[in-house]
């Protein structure tokens, strides 16, 4: 995946100023990286437990 990230497509600054990727920029690089990023769609596969579990359950109660 080499291509010039697009802000608010693919990525923005959260209210603490962190770098938050988007979604669809992580749809695109196709598979879960493990850090436990906050819009991962793929239920955090790559995810070590217990954390990958915690994740899950925050997910699911923040919907």
């Amino acid at each position: 995946m080499s291509k010039n990230l697009v802000e608010s497509v693919d990525f923005y600054f959260d209210k603490d100023g962190f770098m938050v990727l988007t979604e669809k920029y992580h749809l695109d690089k196709g598979y879960c990286c493990g850090h436990g990023c906050r819009h991962c769609p793929f239920e955090y596969e790559s995810v070590p437990e217990p954390k990958k579990s915690e994740m899950l359950l925050q997910k699911q109660t923040t919907r």
